[in-house]
């Protein structure tokens, strides 16, 4: 399967919920962009009734400071997301339960999100938690596939995730991802084009035929660095994961960076300073190897640095989607495109 986040990815609808009044723009984006893709009028419906569960648990524990996205991913899926900077829930395994409630209801409400759904989760991190913190809130995430993805023939279970929103939500993103995943390896490369707008999405296009054709990352960078000689120019991380023998390689150059958690070790892996297809300094081929599991996140700079795993207890363990939604909405930066790629093998 071949993916291009400036295709698949794309949030068709983000609004802070100040009451009821938001429900109805987000229930007919959402309505809209199921019936483009293809869902079916039950499918349809399911979407939102959870929509409207989301809306309602944000106004009745959100503070005030929450937000709603939908999202266009890869599949095609729609995935719906409640976001917020409230209290948080200290059991949020038990909130997801039909029969729990704090507000004297029946509490039926996120345990149907689950029921309704092809894929969901919900994170939390409580207000006062001891570590240091970076967010404390709640995020409900919920998704719906168009066609059920088949199972890997091998067992191995690998995951990927996208999270991709261009400057002022413009329609060019000078950041790209672009993944090539089969039954043996995952490949990927992800940019960052100098710049903003249309001449920085420009720099990164027509690259998806060369995943297939490299070996390794290092013979991919040599084409790469040859091919942007005559643009601008784009910092990128290139990466490979062997699903069997689990060992992996990444390698990068420019203002980007990689956190890495091997088998519940987390680690932070930079990269050389300069501008692929201009100067830059030579780019050193980063080996790892896992025995249960890999969680593997890329970021550009749209992501802000200072965080590390255990900024966010239990997140590695959580849906690489959630893993993206969950950083990309709070380390993004409003001041620049962004772009987040996660992989998960285990």
């Amino acid at each position: 399967m071949e993916v291009d986040s400036i295709v698949s990815c794309k949030l068709l609808f983000g609004s802070a919920v100040s009451g009821e009044s938001v429900g109805i723009l987000m229930r007919s984006r959402l309505q809209s962009a199921a019936r483009r893709l293809g869902f079916s009028d039950s499918a349809r419906d399911d979407m939102a009734l959870v929509a409207a569960e989301m809306i309602s648990n944000q106004i009745k524990h959100a503070e005030g400071k929450g937000m709603l996205q939908i999202w266009q991913q890869p599949g095609p899926a729609l995935d719906l997301v409640a976001y917020d900077y409230g209290p948080g829930i200290a059991n949020i395994q038990a909130a997801s339960q039909d029969g729990f409630s704090t507000t004297k209801t029946l509490g039926k409400g996120l345990g149907s999100i689950a029921r309704l759904s092809d894929e969901s989760a919900a994170y939390s991190i409580p207000r006062g938690n001891p570590r240091e913190q970076k967010w404390h809130g709640a995020l409900f995430w919920a998704r719906f596939y168009l066609h059920a993805p088949k199972p890997r023939a091998n067992g191995v279970r690998a995951r990927t995730a996208l999270f991709t929103r261009a400057l002022s939500d413009d329609r060019y993103n000078g950041d790209r991802v672009v993944l090539d995943v089969d039954e043996h390896q995952l490949r990927w490369m992800h940019f960052d084009g100098l710049g903003h707008g249309a001449e920085a999405q420009q720099v990164t296009s027509h690259l998806e035929n060369l995943l297939p054709q490299s070996e390794s990352p290092a013979e991919l960078f040599g084409v790469l660095d040859k091919r942007f000689a005559a643009t601008r120019g784009a910092v990128a991380i290139l990466g490979r994961i062997d699903c069997a023998t689990r060992k992996g390689e990444l390698l990068g150059v420019g203002d980007m960076n990689a956190q890495l958690v091997l088998d519940d070790v987390p680690q932070s892996i930079h990269f050389a300073p300069g501008i692929v297809g201009k100067e830059h300094k030579t780019p050193q081929l980063s080996k790892f190897a896992f025995s249960k599991k890999a969680t593997l996140v890329t970021a550009s700079d749209g992501i802000r640095r200072g965080w590390h795993p255990d900024h966010f207890p239990g997140l590695f363990n959580q849906h690489p989607q959630v893993i993206a939604y969950v950083i990309g909405n709070t380390m993004g930066r409003v001041s620049d495109d962004q772009s987040l790629c996660v992989m998960q093998v285990h």
